[in-house]
């Protein structure tokens, strides 16, 4: 399992259309590692129902402060590797870090992600 890392509300000012371009970058790895022979995920996609079940419903709200970032944390224990997509991004830096130190492999591009 592959977690995609990246810029998601990093350089939008909150503007839903530049998170949602954000969203579909990152999830347009997905097919590109699976046919790899692994499967890939996004933090968001796990964070938003338990965002959503604490309350939250946008992006300003303080549930997605709170979960964000420990949903993708423990996503990231179960993940073999990382993508890191290109782009500033205090998240995916904090997710870079949190992978150096539990030894995960980290990609920079799909093209590095090995055939299984």
């Amino acid at each position: 399992m592959i977690l995609i890392s990246g810029p998601y509300m990093s350089g939008t000012d909150g503007d839903e259309a530049a998170i949602e371009k954000n969203l579909k970058k990152m999830e347009s790895y997905a097919l590109p590692i699976f046919e790899k022979g692994h499967i890939a995920v996004v933090g968001e996609w796990l964070a938003w129902p338990v965002i959503r079940q604490a309350g939250g419903d946008s992006h300003a709200s303080e549930q997605l402060r709170t979960y964000q970032y420990p949903v993708a944390h423990r996503l990231l224990e179960k993940c073999d590797a990382v993508l890191r997509n290109p782009g500033q991004s205090r998240g995916a830096d904090l997710e870079m870090a949190k992978a150096q130190e539990m030894g995960k492999r980290i990609f920079y591009s799909v093209d590095d992600i090995p055939h299984v």
